[in-house]
């Protein structure tokens, strides 16, 4: 028993033993495969080309603040390959050691802290490269930036050589300007060529700035030049021309300080050249758009004129012949008012209408006769005469539209006459009509109601019949007697039908109604009140309703049928 006991103690320890020696053989293999990959790290950052990219900016001989920003790169890049590096190496040998003794936890904490060294030499590295990059990218900036304003700097400079003659008095200061930024470029080209890119990069920047203001000076200059030196002066010279060409032909302006209006151009134009001089554009810009509104001004006021004397000449004779024209048409339509007049009643004012035409006509006659003289003797402006001419004409015409209206309204008052005269005897047709047709129905009589307002119609129309005979008629009291006439005439339609229809509905109820006279004495009562009603008052639609009610009572519906019957077959009554 207690051999078995030690034998398995001995088996335990044993097996113990090989797993410990399994976990430390694979912790010792673990960090080993740790190693390597740091290894070959420090490899690779070893051969980092930091060293070349140094020698390579150093050559550039930078000065002020760019040596100041090389040196702490450098500086940078010493430290870490001195120290960090030696540090590095100090870290792996002890990782080596601690992990051949098996002193493997150990060796853990000291690989992660060479694992961690190494992080810190690779971002230092990554941030001196960068560094030493921008360095040289700023120095390249610099060459490319300095060539794109040095090759349009050399096209201003063309520019000027080849076209001098484009920029008038302004060639002076735009070359002195030209000169100033030549020096900056000189400036910037010492500076980086000494190898102070970030100095020379400041120059640069005034430099780029001010040759792109000289070159939109220079695009500016040519049109704002030929504006001052041809357009404005060849504009001038038309303007006098054209003036003393109307001046010789004795033509009148309305504006009598055109010539010193023209000399006032010609002095701002002289003012703006003195401005080219100095280059201040803004101000030379601002002038030339006010000459140019000024000189245009003056060709509008030529251009006017010109215009105002062709329509003067083409219309002299057309207007005198209008008046009179118009003067003859009055004449007639007064001579025609007069003998309407007579006959009619002018309601409208026409004859004081066609008085004030006349005033109207008088006063154009008047002034354009006072017009001609100043006319030929060239004392008046041609547009104040055409203005005249198309005022005189808006109101000829609007005063000959007046008179065609006039004439019309008297053609209409003969033809509402004819009409009136005619509609009395369609009037007095219709009234036998209505008495005829009354006659024929053969009633006892007629009610009062209906005589009054048939003889109401009757004396309507007489009344028309003497309106019209009278020897001056008033055409608006005939023509709302015609319209009363009408609605009499409609009105004594409706009120014959109903009077016809009621006697005759009223008949054939009380013949239908006998049936029950001597069954139903309401009716029978009824019959007698109708009766009564129907030939002795002659109230026709009073004596309907009286029968047309009892029959109604004893009899549903007999009302509706017999009425429906008597409308359907009315042509038979």
């Amino acid at each position: 028993m207690g051999s078995n006991l030690i034998i398995g103690i001995i088996i335990g320890l044993a097996i113990i033993a090989a797993a410990l020696y399994l976990v430390g053989y694979f912790m010792r293999k673990k960090n080993q495969e740790r190693l390597k990959k740091l290894e070959e790290r420090k490899e690779a950052w070893f051969d980092l080309p930091i060293v070349e990219e140094i020698d390579e900016v150093r050559k550039m001989h930078l000065v002020g603040q760019s040596q100041n920003t090389f040196r702490e790169w450098n500086q940078k890049w010493n430290d870490v390959y001195i120290n960090d590096f030696a540090e590095l190496e100090s870290q792996i040998f002890e990782v080596e050691s601690q992990n051949e003794t098996f002193r493997l936890f150990q060796s853990k904490a000291a690989i992660e802290a060479a694992e961690k060294t190494m992080d810190e030499m690779e971002a230092s590295a990554e941030e001196v490269q960068l560094g030493l990059k921008e360095l040289r990218e700023t120095e390249e900036r610099n060459s490319l930036a300095v060539q794109q304003a040095l090759d349009i700097f050399e096209e201003l400079k063309k520019e000027l050589q080849e076209n001098n003659d484009q920029f008038g008095p302004a060639l002076p200061e735009i070359q002195k300007q030209v000169k100033n930024v030549e020096l900056e470029f000189t400036q910037f080209v010492t500076l980086n060529t000494s190898g102070d890119p970030v100095e020379a990069r400041e120059v640069l920047d005034d430099a780029e700035a001010n040759t792109y203001k000289v070159q939109a000076t220079i695009q500016k200059i040519p049109s704002i030049f030929e504006e001052l030196s041809a357009t404005f002066p060849g504009q001038i010279d038309e303007l006098e021309e054209t003036y003393q060409t109307m001046m010789d032909e004795d033509v009148v302006l309305p504006e009598e300080d055109f010539e010193e209006r023209l000399e006032q151009i010609r002095r701002r134009v002289t003012h703006a050249l003195e401005d080219l001089e100095k280059v201040e554009l803004e101000t030379v810009e601002t002038a030339n758009k006010e000459t140019a509104e000024k000189i245009d001004e003056l060709y509008s006021i030529l251009e006017k004129e010109f215009n105002a004397r062709q329509y003067v000449e083409k219309n002299r004779k057309l207007i005198a012949e209008f008046i009179q024209h118009a003067a003859a048409n009055n004449h007639q339509l007064m001579v025609e008012l007069d003998h309407t007049s007579q006959s009619y009643t002018l309601n409208n004012n026409e004859l004081g209408r066609a008085r004030g035409f006349q005033t109207e006509i008088e006063e154009l006659e008047r002034r354009n006769r006072n017009l001609e003289p100043m006319i030929d003797k060239h004392q008046i402006a041609f547009s104040e005469v055409e203005v005249f001419y198309q005022d005189a004409y808006k109101v000829l015409e609007d005063i000959e539209a007046k008179q065609v209206e006039i004439g019309n309204d008297l053609q209409e008052l003969r033809k509402g006459e004819k009409v009136a005269q005619d509609r009395i005897e369609e009037y007095e047709f219709r009234l036998r009509g209505f008495k005829r047709y009354v006659e024929h129905q053969r009633l006892p009589g007629l009610p009062s109601d209906y005589l009054e307002f048939f003889f109401i119609a009757t004396d309507r129309v007489e009344e028309l019949s003497r309106s019209l005979n009278q020897i001056r008629i008033n055409m608006t009291d005939i023509n709302k007697l015609v319209a009363l006439c009408d609605e009499d005439m409609i009105s004594l339609d409706e009120k014959t039908n109903d009077l016809v229809d009621a006697a005759a509905l009223t008949e054939q109820m009380m013949q239908y109604a006998n049936r029950y006279r001597h069954t139903h004495a309401d009716v029978k009562e009824a019959i007698e009140i109708s009766y009564d009603l129907f030939n002795k008052e002659f109230r026709y639609q009073d004596a309907l309703d009286e029968i047309g009610t009892a029959l109604e009572r004893v009899e549903p519906g007999a009302f509706k049928r017999i009425e429906d019957f008597y409308f359907n077959n009315r042509d038979l009554a």
